[in-house]
């Protein structure tokens, strides 16, 4: 039997060297990766509407103010950038179904009742700006029509209900609104030939016979809404000289209908109200 003594220690072999731990790459979720500014401003648009709808509102729009802080007026001519419009079906689950005959006749009803109603209002309109298919993102024009979704979110997120600037004002009391895509709208210019760009993003759906049932049951079961068709819609004017936003207007409400004339014209009379053209 051999002893072991503290004088005569007994080693035993090394242990091999622990590996260095490797931690796993943080992945962002598949649905994060892919959702555009486009998806976004969707995302951010719906959240803002149920607040204005909480609140009963069916428009919000605001008009910038001068160096004198006088509320601007619209000084020149109007090019409407292609106008980002979707129409839906909403499902018996309440789910979105796009339909592209609704989509192609709003795309067409839209415009042309934008540009009589300018009119009407004694506006020098020239001919819509179509976003090239093949516009490169990174092109400066790509850049711009990128800033301008990023400003668009701003606003929603920044003048809605409870937002601590949305309650700043001016000087004459009037809540405040400073919002510029800068001097590179230049380039916007160039290619429209206009003074204002006017941009706007337009959702509306409808409610399915299916869906429409589900509401009753949810009245009579539930006592409450699940909700149904609905429309939303933003635009922006922005001075091509200066970058700057000068008006801005909201909708938002669970009537209306794009796929006619009739219809058309009431959404364009909302969308463009307190447009500071006159």
């Amino acid at each position: 039997m051999i002893e072991r003594s503290l004088a005569h220690p007994v080693f035993a072999p090394p242990l091999p060297a622990r590996p260095p731990r490797i931690r796993p790459p943080r992945i962002q979720p598949v649905f994060l990766r892919r959702m555009s500014a486009r998806s976004v401003f969707a995302v951010v648009l719906l959240a803002f509407v149920a607040i204005c709808a909480d609140a009963g509102a069916a428009t919000r729009s605001r008009v910038a103010t001068d160096a004198s802080g006088s509320l601007v007026k619209v000084d020149g001519s109007v090019a409407l950038i292609e106008p980002d419009i979707e129409l839906s079906l909403v499902t018996a689950g309440g789910m979105l179904e796009p339909r592209k005959e609704w989509s192609d006749t709003a795309r067409r009803l839209y415009p042309a009742e934008v540009r009589r109603q300018l009119q009407g209002k004694h506006v020098v309109v020239v001919p819509e700006y179509d976003i090239p298919d093949d516009l490169d993102p990174a092109s400066q024009l790509g850049q711009i029509i990128r800033l301008h979704q990023a400003v668009a979110i701003s606003i929603l997120q920044y003048t809605a209900p409870g937002n601590a600037l949305a309650t700043k004002r001016d000087a004459k009391g009037r809540a405040r609104m400073d919002w510029s895509l800068g001097p590179g709208v230049q380039t916007l210019r160039d290619a429209t030939g206009a003074d204002y760009a006017l941009f706007t993003y337009l959702r509306d759906s409808y409610t399915s016979g299916g869906r429409a049932a589900l509401r009753v049951v949810g009245f009579l079961l539930l006592g409450g809404d699940i909700g149904g068709g609905a429309q939303v819609g933003l635009a922006t004017l922005v001075d091509l000289r200066t970058g700057q936003v000068v008006w801005y207007n909201l909708l938002a409400k669970q009537t209306g209908d794009l796929r006619d004339q009739e219809g058309a014209e009431k959404t364009v009379t909302q969308l463009l109200s307190k447009l500071p053209a006159e």
